[in-house]
């Protein structure tokens, strides 16, 4: 079987693919990450990759001017839409997404940080996030964005309208963190944001066994529904 490349922007190591790097290898999908500080990250034609994911990170879009990267990043993106070809963002990697679609993207004014489960418009219940229907699922950010032209808006919480949108058939992004591995991986995240959880008051004993309680259903539910999005994109 001849792979295809999945090409995953990573803004800090422990956000990585978790779970959805089994449904992707599954699938025949060759993974390689690029790393924010490599020289090079971002460096490939942008219809190259069979598909590009863009996962989350502690930073808001719309500081490019402390972190220049990011401008390059959007421009990327907005190149890749322009393509048509799968492209997948989380988190941070949603909003870049967003911004790249010429949408805004601005400080929300709270943090959502927990598990919740998200509520599904009627397009969204008719996509792959069928599989997340009732399942809590992580979620981590302080920005929001709007939706971007010609996107369909696929879930929102109670806290927060905009949690995924979908651009034509080949483009998805996801506010929230179905990818999370909520087992023992989890305390990597608990530590890397030890200080944005201070900040925002977040009860960490709490989230830990929030986590463990929800772990094993949110991965089998992720891995159904990454499968279902391959899936719908292998059939167009």
């Amino acid at each position: 079987m001849t792979l295809k490349s999945a090409l995953v922007i990573r803004h800090v190591h422990f956000e990585d693919l978790g779970t959805f790097a089994t449904p992707l290898r599954r699938a025949g999908y060759e993974i390689e990450y690029r790393d924010v500080g490599t020289a090079d990250f971002l460096d490939f034609a942008p219809d190259a990759p069979d598909l590009v994911v863009v996962l989350g990170g502690p930073i808001g879009v719309y500081e490019d001017r402390t972190y220049p990267f990011l401008q390059r990043e959007v421009e990327v993106l907005a190149a890749r839409l322009k393509t048509g070809r799968p492209t997948l963002g989380i988190c941070l990697g949603a909003q870049l997404i967003a911004r790249a679609g010429g949408a805004r993207v601005f400080p929300s004014g709270i943090k959502e940080i927990g598990f919740e489960p998200i509520s599904l418009s009627e397009a969204g219940r008719a996509s792959s996030l069928r599989h997340l229907d009732g399942v809590p699922m992580l979620h981590w950010h302080g920005d929001t964005y709007d939706l971007p032209a010609g996107a369909t808006l696929l879930a929102s919480t109670s806290k927060t309208v905009q949690q995924a949108f979908s651009i034509g058939n080949t483009a998805l992004g996801l506010q929230f963190h179905p990818e999370a591995d909520a087992g023992a991986a989890f305390e990597r995240w608990l530590v890397g944001h030890a200080c944005e959880l201070a900040a925002a008051k977040i009860d960490i004993a709490k989230l830990r066994a929030d986590a463990a309680q929800h772990g094993a259903t949110l991965a089998t539910a992720a891995d159904a529904m990454m499968a279902a999005w391959l899936e719908q994109l292998h059939a167009a």
